[in-house]
């Protein structure tokens, strides 16, 4: 999983990766959303799939590109126990507060 956060941490990469969770997209598509040069598009890419978040599959002469369903769960299951955490915590605040502001 470090390595997918690692390679989704990088802004360019990030960007690619919003891009493509509309659905898949040729590179040129995924150049031409994010007004980059598509030697910079293609090497981003690599590195996403190298670190598993994105998937190519050939279609004549283009590389159609999605994200794995796989590791965006491992992602989102990673985020979703700091959601329960920082829940938690509110849900503490909102006690502590309601017990300052019982009359004594």
């Amino acid at each position: 999983m470090q390595q997918r956060m690692a390679a989704i941490s990088e802004p360019n990469r990030f960007r690619i990766v919003e891009v493509l969770k509309d659905g898949p997209q040729p590179v040129g598509g995924i150049v031409d959303a994010l007004g980059m040069g598509q030697p910079q598009v293609s090497r981003h890419l690599r590195l996403l799939a190298e670190a598993g978040v994105v998937e190519a599959t050939k279609r004549a002469q283009q590389r159609i590109y999605q994200l794995r369903p796989d590791a965006m769960h491992v992602i989102s299951d990673w985020a979703q126990g700091f959601a329960a955490l920082w829940e938690r915590r509110m849900d503490r605040l909102g006690s502590f507060l309601d017990d300052d502001r019982a009359p004594e």
